[in-house]
């Protein structure tokens, strides 16, 4: 019986070997110590401020980035929140909300401050933050699968 128990293990172990063999060239090895560490990759430059832009302009901007994140969560909250708030702020909430959707430069801290599941930096803790936090907690359950339509203009062109 042991013999034969032996012959099986045997046999599963050559099949197991069989099956899972790696190349040379895959199996990692650790660094020799005075190996060079890899390198890193470069830092994301830090955000400027436009200046000279004029108020519609820095709105059309604005409404812009709001659409285009990079992420489909902040793509939906921030053009819905472009599209209900964007025309009544006044100079002073439009530069809090350039710095807040701009400045960070990690698109998931500024999903996870609008949502609640981490605390806002002071940096970015103003009103603009607590009408989006108020925005993403969408009381009246209105739809956001889809980012508003764009405002017909006079005189754009295609």
């Amino acid at each position: 019986m042991a013999a034969s128990m032996g012959r099986i293990f045997h046999r599963s172990v050559t099949l197991f070997h069989r099956f899972t063999t790696v190349p040379h060239q895959c199996i990692l090895r650790p660094l020799a110590s005075n190996a060079n560490p890899p390198v890193s990759e470069p830092a994301i430059p830090e955000w400027k401020q436009p200046t000279n832009e004029t108020v519609d302009l820095q709105r059309a901007r604005l409404l812009y980035q709001s659409r285009k994140r990079g992420m489909t969560e902040n793509g939906l909250l921030l053009s819905t929140f472009a599209d209900k708030y964007l025309n009544s702020f006044n100079k002073e909430e439009l530069q809090l909300y350039d710095v807040l959707i701009n400045k960070p430069n990690n698109d998931w801290d500024l999903f996870h401050w609008m949502v609640g599941h981490k605390p806002t930096p002071k940096e970015y803790d103003n009103t603009i933050m607590d009408r989006l936090k108020e925005h993403a907690c969408n009381n009246d359950m209105e739809s956001r699968i889809t980012q508003p339509s764009l405002p017909e203009r006079e005189g754009r062109e295609y």
